[in-house]
């Protein structure tokens, strides 16, 4: 029974370490060029998805995604 502990716990710790060394990386001076392109930006166009926002949250008396309070518009453009 405690031998099986101590091996459940080995497998543990090695499944542990190993998930955690994969994620460390050096990159390359030369490869930081592909992960600096437009297309790995998680929201492509910040500014424009504020303003839909801001807009979608005032006219449907939701509350602003940046506070609790509601809002109170009557949901016309």
């Amino acid at each position: 029974m405690i031998l099986r502990k101590i091996q459940y716990a080995t497998v543990k710790l090695i499944l542990l370490i190993s998930v955690s060394l994969t994620g460390c990386v050096n990159v390359a001076p030369w490869e930081r060029g592909n992960l600096a392109k437009p297309q790995m930006i998680l929201d492509p166009h910040p500014l424009q998805s504020e303003i839909q926002s801001h807009n979608y949250s005032s006219r449907e008396a939701a509350p602003s995604h940046k506070s609790s309070a509601g809002g109170g518009g009557c949901g016309c453009y």
